[in-house]
C-alpha cells in the first residue's frame, strides 16, 4: 500500500469521527442519554468489524497468534475510555466545545511521540502544531462562549478525552502486528466492551425505545468504531503518530460542517478562516525538514 492511500486513510477515519458529535447530539435530544448511547455505540460498533470480518476471508486467523494484549489494552485505554469521556463531554457541552477539548490530542500526541522516542521537535512539525492549534481556536469561535456558564464536569472530561484519544492515535503506531488490520480492530473493540459494560451494562437496550437505541448504535458505531479503527489501524503504522496526530485534524472541520448542516449551528468567517489554518497546518506537517 502507498504512502498516499494510507494518509486518505487516516483522513477517512477523522473525518468519519467528526461527524460522530452531530449525531450524537441528535440522539440526546431524542431522550437518550450518555448511559445508553454508549454502550449502544461500541456494541454495535464491535459487531460491525466481527461482520466484515466474517465476509473477509483474508483476517480469517488465530488472534492470539498476535500482539492481542497490546490491542486489548490500546482497546481499553483508547477506544473504549474515549468514546466514554468524550459523549459525556457532549451531554453537558455544545458539540464545538467538545470538539475543542478532544482536539488538544493533536498537541498531546506529538508530546508523546518526543517524550518517549526522547526527541526534539522538528521545526516544520512545530509549525504545523501551531497552526492547527490557532486555527482551532478561531474554528470554534471561542471568544463568543459565555465561560460562566459552561460544565466543569464537561470539561474535565472533554480534556481527558483527548488524553486517551491520543494514547490511541500514538500506541496504534507502535504496535507491530502481522494480523489483518480488520482483526487488530476487532480485538481492541472487543476487549473495550467488557470494561465498558462494569460501567454501563447492556440492560440498557432493554426498554421500550430499545430498537431506536439499536439503530442510533448502528450509526454512531460505523462512524466512531468501525471506520477509523479499521482505517487507523491500517493507515497510521504506515505513515507514524505524529503525521496521523496532524491529518486527524481533519475531525475539526469535518465536524464544523457537520454541525452547521445537520443541527444548525452557524459558521462565520473566522471559523472558516480557522478551518483553512487547520488545513495549512496538515499541509506544512508533510515537510520533514
Amino acid at each position: 500500500m502507498g504512502r498516499w492511500v494510507a494518509i486518505i486513510l487516516v483522513i477517512i477515519g477523522a473525518s468519519s469521527y467528526g461527524l460522530l458529535s452531530s449525531f450524537i447530539k441528535m440522539a440526546y435530544d431524542q431522550g437518550f442519554t450518555d448511559s445508553q448511547i454508549t454502550p449502544a455505540q461500541m456494541t454495535m460498533g464491535t459487531l460491525f468489524v466481527w461482520m466484515l470480518i466474517l465476509f473477509h476471508k483474508e483476517s480469517w486467523v488465530n488472534p492470539f497468534k498476535g500482539p492481542w494484549i497490546k490491542l486489548s489494552l490500546i482497546g481499553i485505554f483508547g477506544l473504549s475510555m474515549t468514546t466514554i469521556l468524550y459523549n459525556i463531554a457532549l451531554q453537558d457541552l455544545d458539540a464545538s466545545l467538545s470538539i475543542i477539548l478532544l482536539f488538544q490530542f493533536t498537541w498531546m500526541t506529538i508530546a508523546l511521540d518526543c517524550i518517549i522516542n526522547r526527541r526534539w521537535s522538528k521545526r516544520m512539525e512545530a509549525i504545523a502544531v501551531v497552526l492547527i492549534l490557532t486555527g482551532t481556536v478561531l474554528a470554534v469561535n471561542i471568544t463568543d462562549t459565555n465561560w460562566s456558564d459552561l460544565s466543569l464536569r464537561g470539561m474535565v472530561f472533554g480534556l481527558i478525552s483527548a488524553l486517551t484519544y491520543s494514547i490511541f492515535l500514538f500506541f496504534t503506531g507502535q504496535v507491530e502486528s502481522s494480523l489483518p488490520p480488520l482483526m487488530n480492530s476487532a480485538i481492541m473493540l472487543t476487549a473495550a466492551l467488557p470494561v465498558l459494560y462494569v460501567l454501563f451494562p447492556p440492560t440498557v437496550f432493554v426498554h421500550e425505545n430499545g430498537g431506536m437505541l439499536i439503530l442510533w448504535g448502528l450509526l454512531l458505531g460505523l462512524l466512531g468504531q468501525a471506520i477509523p479503527t479499521v482505517a487507523f489501524n491500517i493507515g497510521i503504522p504506515r505513515i507514524g503518530s505524529s503525521l496521523a496526530a496532524m491529518l486527524g485534524s481533519m475531525e475539526l472541520p469535518v465536524a464544523i460542517l457537520a454541525a452547521y448542516l445537520l443541527i444548525g449551528e452557524p459558521i462565520g468567517a473566522m471559523q472558516w478562516g480557522g478551518m483553512a489554518l487547520i488545513l495549512g497546518g496538515i499541509i506544512i506537517s508533510e515537510n520533514k525538514s
